[in-house]
């Protein structure tokens, strides 16, 4: 049985949100938790090309590449993004990059608002996949969704990248207004991380 306390747990991102939602959920099951900018030379550990066309195989590229760099760790990989329907489920997997290759969180937030100008349907999603590998073995994958739609406008400061934007189904307010601990509750990424801390609970696992 895994004894989470003695696993190092490191998040495949270079992302300090993402890594620090991760750690809000599953901070009783892995110590401690770090992502690769918190490694030593952390400009030695660029992100790998995501060449996947989905959330699941950009993740596993991500989660290899890192076990490979720190064999010793857990390691987690996350890939997420928003599906909008009335754009085919664009951005998807090109969600962090949907303004372009450099692109920022406003920059795509902006981009989606004028491919979305006039659009009368606005029902979107956030998914997400995560794979957690140790010495390049893939141990378990989870994913989890959370329904929703695409305000006129932001409302908010709170949350990154499209939070701003995405109201969850059955509230009024977007992520970006929503306290975290709500969000954690809804959101793709904290459904996707219950059934990893499920996992946990029953999945035996090498020290």
């Amino acid at each position: 049985m895994l004894n989470a306390k003695s696993q190092m747990l490191i998040v495949a991102s270079h992302n300090f949100h993402k890594t620090e939602e991760i750690a809000a959920i599953v901070a009783d099951h892995f110590a401690p938790i770090t992502d690769l900018t918190q490694q030593p030379n952390p400009d030695d550990h660029p992100a790998p090309e995501e060449t996947g066309n989905t959330f699941e195989a950009n993740a596993l590229i991500k989660a290899l590449d890192a076990s490979a760099r720190f064999p010793d760790a857990t390691i987690l990989a996350d890939d997420s993004g928003l599906e909008v329907d009335a754009l085919a489920g664009a951005p998807g997997v090109y969600s962090a990059r949907y303004a372009g290759k450099n692109a920022t969180d406003a920059d795509n937030r902006k981009h989606l608002l004028f491919a979305l100008d006039g659009v009368a349907n606005r029902s979107a999603r956030f998914r997400c996949v995560l794979i957690l590998v140790k010495n390049g073995k893939v141990l378990t994958t989870c994913d989890g969704s959370c329904e929703g739609s695409i305000a006129t406008a932001e409302s908010g400061n709170g949350g990154f990248g499209y939070d701003p934007l995405f109201i969850p189904e059955g509230y009024d307010e977007s992520f970006g207004i929503l306290p975290a601990t709500t969000k954690n509750q809804l959101s793709h990424r904290g459904r996707a991380l219950e059934k990893l801390k499920a996992w946990i609970s029953t999945a035996p696992m090498d020290n």
